[in-house]
């Protein structure tokens, strides 16, 4: 969910919840969080996070919140004002774990989600080249396409050409990758991976910022479904997740409902700016 905050000149801008002002510099200070195109549009950002802020802590000192400031496995501690935020929004916008046949729905109607990457076995030859320079570029892409050439007419020759023209450190094994799986490459290259037939090698050069590629995939193993007990507790807490950031979107709106704010209007998608 997104949220489009009105963009006025910081300077003339003053932002209050319930007649209390949240300062200029405060806001400045937390623009730095919410990069944007344009400098009012990130400070509006941070303007919209403060007012959501002030009205948690308005709320914990209205229902009396104290507790204690927890740290984390790091060490890091929290201050007093985000440990009453904290207890505010556990209070609030508490919600139930889901149960077993709520997570086996879930992952029988998302089964295409939960399943082991494809893995390919390749081959290429690497004619290195930066992008910018245009000279060693066309040189290359002239050489890529005399072995394409070559390639074509007699496959075979894979390996031997890469022993003798690639630029990558797989040359010494005729241009063998091993197995890669998803993420493991650039996405050029990958893209290529997943459309090239198993045995077919590129009749066009792949260009990617270290070069261009010439690539053949040997073997193509299909990535397997895994079982509900793989993936139950990566499910439980994906569902328990969006209940959350729904309810915790809800308790700001309720909140801004009956609150007096001054200087940014909040849209009704408030949860991103509390994460």
């Amino acid at each position: 969910m997104s949220c489009t905050p009105h963009t006025v000149a910081p300077s003339r801008k003053v932002v209050s919840v319930n007649g209390h002002v949240i300062a200029r510099e405060a806001i400045s200070r937390e623009a730095q969080h919410h990069p944007a195109d344009k400098p009012s549009a990130s400070w509006s950002e941070a303007a919209m996070a403060l007012v959501i802020r002030e009205l948690l802590l308005q709320e914990a000192d209205r229902l009396e919140i104290a507790t204690l400031p927890r740290s984390d496995a790091e060490g890091r501690c929290e201050t007093d004002d985000e440990a009453r935020m904290r207890a505010l929004i556990e209070q609030a916008a508490a919600v139930p774990v889901p149960n077993e046949a709520e997570c086996r729905r879930y992952f029988e109607q998302n089964r295409r989600r939960f399943r082991t990457p494809d893995l390919f076995e390749v081959r290429h030859i690497l004619l290195a080249s930066d992008p910018r320079d245009t000279t060693r570029l066309e040189a290359a892409s002239a050489l890529a396409a005399t072995l394409s050439a070559t390639l074509a007419a007699d496959p075979g020759k894979f390996a031997d050409i890469a022993r003798a023209h690639s630029d990558c450190p797989s040359a010494a094994q005729g241009g063998n990758l091993g197995q890669i799986g998803k993420g493991q490459t650039v996405p050029e290259f990958e893209s290529v991976l997943a459309r090239l037939p198993v045995g077919e090698i590129t009749k066009e050069p792949i260009q990617s910022r270290y070069g261009l590629h010439i690539v053949q995939v040997e073997r193509r193993i299909e990535g397997r479904e895994l079982p509900f007990e793989a993936v139950s507790q990566k499910i439980a807490t994906y569902l328990a997740d969006g209940v959350e950031r729904r309810a915790l979107s809800q308790f700001v709106s309720v909140l801004a409902g009956r609150a007096k704010i001054v200087g940014v209007s909040l849209p009704g998608a408030t949860a991103p700016l509390l994460q």
